[in-house]
Parts: structure tokens; sequence; C-alpha cells
């Protein structure tokens, strides 16, 4: 592909892509939960009345179609562009079909769905997702586990957070916020991060969050920010979303920050919006989280999160919160194949800036001759590739032992024997 038009593709892909905004089109209007909650308390339940405009995006998505189609997807690069353009237009057309059917078809094809089946590994990330529940059911159950507190306030959650930040990418890199109106408890950007003003955090929150949305989140867009050949690396595109997911829940596995209750929520989204898919309205999807032991604030925003953009009669979901479990599975399968083909230079690459797991692969070459820059800012748990490298091999060999064989009285029998 010839470079220099190459280079205007890249250069003209951010404009194109920032008229697209996913989740400020599905925000839901300031009061809707205050009235919920009122209702629901007085044992007067009632579906929310939420009422968003489908966004007209034909004009850009037909820009975003035209730049794709002049791309040369023979090339690596020109092929990555192609994939990104697409996958704003097909963004495109989900807000603009907001509140039908079709909102949610292109959800999942953005997104995926909880009952994708995988056929070489015969499973869906609904089966993984109800294997997390089952497996700490249990230990919840035995009060073995004591309870999280979230005690510590916003502001001083961001006090804190601020100053990891500063050392992990200089001063005055990355802003820390605080959101009234934000959903979620924190979101990234490239160079902010946002917390919900109102929400208390835990000390468990602090390397959650810290591995998650810092060193993942903001991290890869950093780095794709500071690619000189191809800027688009620091788009938050729809079609990475299921990467960036899998590389950040990863990442709190992998340095011990995600909590039984942390793993137990993700779990739940899937499962509810699994729910939604097949005809549960709000208030079944509500009361779901409140039998798995959420607050009433809390099932409410993890509901809402489920039907952004949706009808919340039921029949449809915003499938985003799929991606979670799908991508962290996704991500770890990937870096074991790595290890094992002796290929530990994309564990590194993963964070160059915002891709898939296909990416990774198909942009390699461009790596190795240099013509992409290496990451800046790699999360200490991946810039060890040795010791990365052994906890990944080990992962790949246990993953053989099958555990629906054995029992605690066998490891008794092993010693008799």
């Amino acid at each position: 592909m010839n470079e220099s038009r190459l280079a205007e593709l890249d250069a003209a892909l951010p404009g194109l892509a920032r008229k697209i905004r996913v989740l400020d089109a599905i925000a839901w209007p300031d009061g809707i939960e205050d009235h919920f909650l009122a209702e629901w308390r007085a044992g007067r339940p009632t579906l929310p009345k939420v009422e968003l405009a489908p966004r007209d995006h034909s004009a850009d998505i037909e820009a975003l179609e035209g730049l794709a189609h002049q791309c040369d997807t023979g090339h690596p690069a020109g092929a990555f562009l192609a994939a990104t353009a697409r996958s704003y237009a097909c963004a495109g057309r989900m807000l603009g079909a907001i509140g039908t059917s079709d909102f949610t078809h292109y959800s999942a094809r953005l997104y995926q769905r909880p009952d994708h089946y995988y056929e070489r590994q015969k499973m869906t990330p609904l089966d993984a997702a109800r294997f997390f529940l089952d497996t700490t059911d249990a230990l919840l159950d035995s009060r073995r586990i004591p309870a999280t507190d979230a005690n510590i306030p916003a502001e001083d959650f961001a006090t804190w957070m601020r100053a990891e930040v500063d050392a992990f990418f200089g001063p005055g890199e990355v802003r820390v916020v605080l959101d009234p109106d934000l959903a979620s408890k924190a979101i990234a950007g490239a160079t902010r991060i946002r917390l919900r003003a109102s929400a208390r955090f835990s000390e468990l929150d602090k390397a959650q969050l810290l591995q998650h949305e810092a060193f993942v989140h903001v991290g890869t867009a950093l780095n794709g920010r500071a690619q000189k050949h191809l800027t688009s690396l620091a788009l938050g595109a729809p079609r990475t979303t299921l990467t960036q997911e899998g590389i950040a829940m990863l990442a709190e596995l992998l340095t011990g920050s995600i909590d039984i209750q942390r793993l137990r929520r993700v779990a739940l989204r899937v499962v509810a919006v699994q729910q939604a898919l097949d005809g549960a309205d709000f208030i079944d999807v509500f009361k779901g989280f409140l039998e798995a032991g959420q607050s009433e604030e809390e099932s409410f925003r993890s509901t809402q999160r489920v039907f952004r953009g949706a009808d919340v009669r039921g029949g449809g979901a915003f499938t985003k919160d799929a991606c979670y479990v799908i991508g962290m599975l996704g991500v770890h399968t990937l870096l074991r194949v790595a290890v094992r083909d002796n290929r530990p230079e994309l564990l590194r690459q993963l964070f160059a800036g915002r891709m898939t797991t296909g990416d990774v692969v198909t942009l390699a070459p461009l790596f190795e001759s240099g013509w992409l820059q290496q990451p800046r800012f790699v999360p200490p748990w991946a810039a060890d590739l040795r010791r990365l490298a052994a906890a990944l091999a080990f992962s790949a060999f246990v993953g053989r032992i099958k555990l629906d064989v054995v029992d605690l009285e066998r490891f008794v029998e092993l010693e008799e024997e």
C-alpha cells in the first residue's frame, strides 16, 4: 500500500470515528434511577420509562465505508484501518436502531452474545459465567470469606489514584476526575480516568482499577498515540473492546487484584445479558441482581447497563457486558499459544495500541521491521516476560488436569497407595 495514501487514511479515520459516540448515545437521562427505586420500595414496581432517540449516522457510515473501501487490505495496516472503519460503521448502524431489535443485532456483531458457541472449545461464554457463579456460591454460603467494605469516598480514592498514575505515566500526563453522572464506578480514556462521584470504594478497588483502567486502557491508548505510522491504534474502536476488556480482566487475575465479588459481578452481568436476550424484562433482571446479593442501587445500575439502547420490556440487550468473560478467555488463550509457539514478543506487542487478538498476529511483521513501535507503557505484570511466560506455561499444562475425576478423598488414597 502506498505509504502516503496509508498516512492520509490513518489521519482521516479518527475524525470520522469521533462522531460515533456509543456510550453517550445510549446513556439514560437523570432521575430514572430515583423514580424506579421509589416505586420499587413502595411496592409498585414499574418498568423505567426511557426515551432515547435513534442517532442518524447515515452520512458518517457512508464516509467510513468509503474509507474502508480505499484501504489495501493486503497490507496489514490497511486491513487494520478497513476493519476499524467498518467497526465504527456498524456501531453507527446500531445507534440508528436504538430501541429496536436491530440494535441487539448490531450489538452482537460488535461484542458477541453470551450464548455464542465456540465449536472447537465446545463451550459458550455463558457456560464460563455460570461455572464461576456455581464455583463461588458455596464459598460465599460458607461465610468463610469476609465481606468487602466500600468505605473510601470518591475524592479520597481519586487523590490516591492520581499519585499512582503520576508515578507510572509521569506527572500530569493522566488526569483523574470525578463525574456525578457516570453509570460505572470508573471509566478510562486516553488521558483521563473518570470516577463516579457518588461511589464509595474499597481497598480491593485500588489494585483492580489501577490495573484495569490505568495500566491497560490508558496505557494502550497512549502507546497507540505514540505510533508514528498508525496513530489509529489509539482509537477505542468497538471491534477492540473484546480484547481490551480481556486484557484488563486478565491483568486483575494475574496480579491478584480481582476478588470473589468482582468475579461474580462480571459473571452475573453475562447471565443477565442472556436473560434479557431470552425475554426477561428490566424488573426480572433487576430482581436477579438483588437475589445475588447486590444492593438496590447497584442492582439498578447493573440492569441499566444491560438495557442501554434496548427495549426494557425484554428480548434485546446491549451485549457489551459479555465482553469481559469472552475477552479474558480469548486473551489468556492467545498468550498461552504465543508461549507454546515460542512467540513471546506478542505478549509485549499486545500493549502497543488498542487492537484485537487477531491484529496482534497480523501486525507482528510491522513490529519486527520497526515500522510499528514497541510499547512504552507496559504493566509490571507483563513487562517481565520471564515471570509471565512461566505462569502461562504452567497454566497451559494445568488446564489439562481433569478436576471432575478428583475429590478431596483421592489425596488420602494416593498416599496410601
